[in-house]
């Protein structure tokens, strides 16, 4: 795999590859045990770092995003600690009580403030954190710069592979790093963020340009995905940036804040990427571009109600080149449309033009969606603006999985 014209994939890169982070694991026993579980996590810039975040917007949300989302705002952090296995949502208010111990457990862990410190939680909503396996866990986690492997590897629930990817790039004279993880197979349509990602840089990013450039890019990638159309409760996205690689800090509106914004996008649009590539149950991923739109905000609502129809997944899952559905999909979403302008293209082979069908070979376009990517283009020809999205096909074994997640 390659980087952008300006970045480089560093080899093996992880979330500690950038200079100033270490991160550790252990399993606690929020998981059914196996070999090599991994369930508890601590990651830790070395200095204090700007952070950025962004949440879930659902109204039922976990205590951990509320404690993160209060430590974030109170000012300069140092990292987070996270687990999986327990969403640490719907039990009252014992939930916070729980999410402020675990910080503070972390806090003489890793001897930085607690406030300094964020927490996320995925899982299984509705039980407890077990805090008596937390705390006789969180001691066992032995924090290092070779660490981030097992950090993303003990954020995962079904995910069935670790999604990490780290890149170097040049930046006002100086080679910073750039990395992140993430998690997610279900539960995946982010109204904000999604599932849990986090970021970390070397580079000197100024705090509200952090904030900023991060909202802009989740809109455009992580905003973008859907495998099963459901937001999660525990949502999270965290953006670390410590300065440790050194160089001028960067600021809005500079030709440094562009390249640092490309290189984020990079990032996150792989991160996205591989979470509905291991969507639950998913054999295909799907990628939905809207072009030709009168606005972004029209491209983005017409090609994630593409990406995330249930009637769309489940044609690519059984290479039905069902063009219809996507037009359905396009005429809800409620951006604006002419219908007698639009151009449908499937695999690249065109299936409508000026809002009418167009003669193809249909066993052609069929061998075509046996890909392990199915690409949608669809042109509204009515403006210059552009989005796309992603998702994956539906299958018998998401709903065989789903049907007993917790029996």
């Amino acid at each position: 795999m390659q980087g952008s014209s300006t970045t480089t994939i560093i080899k093996d890169g992880s979330v500690t590859t950038p200079k100033g982070f270490e991160a550790g694991a252990t399993f606690a026993g929020l998981k059914a045990p196996k070999e090599g579980q991994l369930d508890l996590a601590i990651l830790l810039s070395t200095r204090l770092a700007a952070a950025a975040g962004t949440f879930t917007t659902s109204r039922v949300r976990s205590p951990s995003v509320t404690l993160s989302q209060a430590n974030l705002k109170a000012g300069p952090t140092r990292g987070v600690v996270a687990n999986s296995g327990c969403a640490n949502c719907c039990v009252g208010d014992q939930g916070l009580r729980d999410a402020e111990e675990t910080t503070r457990l972390a806090s003489s862990k890793s001897r930085v403030p607690a406030n300094e410190l964020m927490m996320c939680s995925t899982g299984l909503i509705g039980a407890e954190l077990p805090m008596a396996l937390i705390r006789a866990a969180i001691p066992n986690i032995q924090l290092s710069a070779s660490g981030g492997h097992d950090f993303a590897k003990a954020i995962l629930t079904t995910d069935k592979f670790n999604k990490e990817i780290a890149v170097s790039f040049n930046l006002a004279g100086t080679q910073v790093i750039l990395a992140g993880c993430g998690k997610g197979a279900g539960m995946i349509h982010p109204q904000m963020a999604t599932m849990l990602c986090f970021l970390t840089t070397d580079a000197n990013i100024e705090p509200k340009f952090l904030q900023q450039v991060l909202n802009e890019v989740v809109d455009g990638t992580m905003n973008m995905i859907s495998v099963d159309g459901d937001t999660s409760t525990n949502d999270t996205v965290l953006l670390f940036a410590n300065g440790a690689a050194g160089g001028p800090q960067v600021r809005a509106g500079t030709p440094e804040a562009k390249q640092f914004q490309e290189a984020l996008y990079y990032v996150c649009a792989h991160l996205s990427h591989e979470i509905v590539r291991d969507g639950e149950g998913a054999t295909k991923v799907i990628e939905v571009t809207v072009e030709g739109a009168k606005s972004v905000a029209d491209a983005r609502l017409a090609a994630r109600s593409v990406s995330s129809s249930l009637l769309v997944k489940a044609a690519v899952h059984g290479n039905d080149p069902n063009w219809g559905r996507v037009m359905m999909a396009i005429g809800k979403s409620g951006a604006y449309l002419e219908e007698n302008k639009v151009a449908l293209y499937l695999n690249d082979v065109c299936l409508m033009e000026h809002g009418l069908p167009i003669p193809f070979f249909r066993e052609a376009v069929v061998a075509t969606m046996r890909a392990t990517t199915v690409r949608f283009r669809v042109d509204l020809n009515i403006g210059s603006s552009a989005a796309t999205a992603w998702g994956c096909d539906i299958s018998q074994e998401y709903v065989h999985f789903n049907s007993a997640y917790v029996t």
